[in-house]
């Protein structure tokens, strides 16, 4: 049987759904974001077990913060983690394409199944999904909203050294 645990913390862009497994973080969802996973049933909250990663959610959010220091094991397909593992590159407060992120995944004809597992990440904001955009600049798709993917682009930029 696994532990998992869960908690939620405020933020400026509406509470945040906390989710780690075996102790180790796996989710971090908007409220209303899409594809978002809700804490199992046997989850139990445990507000201690995460004090780092709202730590570093408050520090991020102050414009304290530009890179987090959290193990994570986001729960997806091999092709998933690889993309994820490519948005964490993305520097804080700047922004590439899905044909640069299909690029950066070695799949440079793969825009589209790119665009769909950085729809999946099941860690958002710590795995920055929102970094990326659209080939003609615009904002698009994101599973908290556009609203807040354009506001956690513009704090980054407001806060970048």
């Amino acid at each position: 049987m696994h532990e998992i645990l869960t908690t939620t913390v405020e933020s400026p862009i509406g509470p945040l759904t906390l989710i780690a497994r075996d102790g180790v973080l796996t989710n971090v969802s908007m409220h209303e974001q899409r594809h978002a996973s809700a804490p199992p049933i046997e989850a139990m909250r445990d507000d201690a077990w995460f004090k780092d990663v709202a730590a570093q959610l408050g520090a991020y959010f102050a414009g304290e913060l530009s890179s987090f220091e959290l193990e994570m094991n986001p729960l997806g397909t091999s092709f998933q983690r690889n993309v994820w593992a490519r948005l964490c590159e993305i520097p804080f407060g700047e922004t590439i394409s899905y044909g640069e992120l299909a690029q950066r995944v070695g799949s440079p004809n793969a825009s589209r199944a790119v665009g769909l597992a950085n729809g999946r990440n099941p860690i958002a904001i710590i795995v920055p999904c929102h970094r990326v955009i659209g080939a003609n600049g615009a904002l698009t798709g994101y599973g908290g909203g556009l609203e807040r993917k354009s506001w956690l682009l513009e704090h980054e930029v407001m806060n970048r050294s």
